[in-house]
C-alpha cells in the first residue's frame, strides 16, 4: 500500500473494522521484519528524583521542592537497582525523574558516567528523556548541541523520546504549562541525533485528546523521521488516572489495539513499533496482531505504578503469552550508536 494522509488515517480510524486494520498494519509490519517474529527487552526505570517542578497534572508521581516526600536516590541505590535487573536478567535501565531544580547537570554526567564505568557494556541506559533533556540545557544555559556533548562525554549513548505525551499546543496548555513547547521537543531531539545519539518516539494516549490531535502527532513523528530517519522505534502507551489531579478512566484495550495498527500504518518510515506491557499487562501482546513487533519487560516504574500500572515479575509467564498467540521472541539488547561504535 502507498502511503496515507491525515485524511485518510481519520477516515481508516473511524470506518475501518479490527480485520481490516490488522491487514494493513500487517502489510507494512512485512517490510520490516517477519510475520511470526518479534523482539523483547527486560528492563527497569529508575527513577531517581521524585522532585518535579513541571506540575503536569496527569502525573501522581512528582513532589515539589520542599515538600514532604521528596528523594533524589544515592549513587549506592541505583547501583543497587541495577544490579537486581541484571540478577532478573536484564540488560536495559532508563532513568526518569522529572525537573529537579536542586540538580544540575554536573550531577547527571557524574552519574552516568559511573553507570558506564561499572557496568561497562555489560549493561544499557537510557540516560534522560527529552523532555528532561531540554530542562536540564535550559538550567545550565547551554545550547542542547552543548548539552548533548557533555552526556556524550559521560558515556550516554541514548536518550529516548519520553515527555512527549501528546504532541500539540493546545494538549500542553491543557494539561502542562510549565513544559518545553513541541518546536523546543522537536530542536532538542534533533540536536541529540546530530550529536551521534540515539533516541526513540513515544505517545501516550488516553487523556482528553481529539482524534485530529492524536494525527497530528503522527504527522510530526513521521515528517520529522523523514527529515532524518533518526528515530530507533516509536513506543506507544496509555494513561494511568489513578491518583492523579486530572483523572479520567483508561481506554480499552481495543482501542489501543487499533492505535497501535493505525500508527504501524502511518509511520510507514519506522522500522519498530513497540506495545506497552507496562500500561497494558497481557493485553499488550495482542497488539502485535496488529502491526507492533517489539516490547519490554519492566521490573520497576514508580511513575506509573503510583498512577495505577501494576507489574508482573513472572516473566516466563508473560513471554508464554505471545507464544501461545503464535509468535517466536527473541530477546534483544540496545545497541550501541553506529557513529560511536567506531570510536
Amino acid at each position: 500500500m502507498s502511503r496515507i494522509s491525515v485524511d485518510e488515517a481519520r477516515e481508516l480510524w473511524l470506518r475501518a473494522d479490527d480485520e481490516e486494520l490488522k491487514r494493513l498494519a500487517g502489510d507494512v509490519r512485512a517490510r520490516y521484519h517477519d510475520q511470526n517474529r518479534a523482539t523483547y527487552m527486560v528492563m527497569r526505570i529508575i527513577n531517581y528524583t521524585n522532585v518535579c517542578v513541571a506540575q503536569c497534572d496527569y502525573c501522581a508521581f512528582y513532589v515539589l521542592p520542599n515538600q514532604d516526600g521528596g528523594y533524589v536516590l544515592s549513587r549506592e541505590d541505583v547501583f543497587a537497582k541495577i544490579d537486581e535487573l541484571v540478577e532478573f536478567g536484564g540488560d536495559l535501565v532508563a532513568f526518569n525523574g522529572g525537573f529537579n531544580p536542586r540538580l544540575p547537570l554536573d550531577y547527571y554526567c557524574d552519574l552516568f558516567a559511573s553507570v558506564r564505568e561499572r557496568y561497562g557494556e555489560r549493561v544499557e541506559f537510557y540516560a534522560l528523556t527529552v523532555a528532561e533533556f531540554v530542562f536540564l540545557a535550559d538550567r545550565a544555559r547551554i545550547s542542547y548541541a552543548e548539552a548533548a556533548e557533555r552526556l556524550r562525554e559521560a558515556g550516554v549513548y541514548w536518550i529516548t523520546g519520553g515527555g512527549s505525551e501528546i504532541l500539540t499546543e493546545d494538549f500542553r496548555a491543557r494539561h502542562a504549562k510549565w513544559k518545553y513547547t513541541v518546536a523546543d521537543y522537536f530542536e532538542a531531539q534533533r540536536a541529540i541525533i546530530e550529536a551521534g545519539l540515539n533516541t526513540t518516539a513515544t505517545m501516550v494516549i488516553g487523556f482528553d485528546e481529539t482524534l485530529d490531535e492524536r494525527l497530528e502527532h503522527l504527522q510530526r513523528t513521521r515528517d520529522f523521521q523523514d527529515e532524518g530517519g533518526g528515530l530507533f522505534s516509536f513506543l506507544c502507551w496509555t494513561y494511568k488516572p489513578y491518583g492523579t489531579a486530572f483523572g479520567g478512566r483508561e481506554i480499552s484495550p481495543q482501542e489501543y489495539w487499533r492505535w497501535i495498527a493505525l500508527s504501524r500504518i502511518f509511520l510507514d518510515n519506522m522500522r519498530h513499533i513497540r506495545t506497552s506491557v507496562l500500561t497494558q499487562n497481557e493485553e499488550a501482546f495482542r497488539a502485535l496482531d496488529y502491526g507492533a513487533d517489539d516490547f519490554d519487560l519492566p521490573i520497576e516504574d514508580e511513575v506509573t505504578q503510583k498512577a495505577g500500572a501494576r507489574i508482573s515479575l513472572d516473566l516466563a509467564g508473560l513471554l508464554a503469552i505471545p507464544a501461545r498467540l503464535g509468535y517466536e521472541v527473541e530477546y534483544r539488547r540496545a545497541e550501541r550508536p553506529a557513529a560511536l561504535t567506531a570510536q
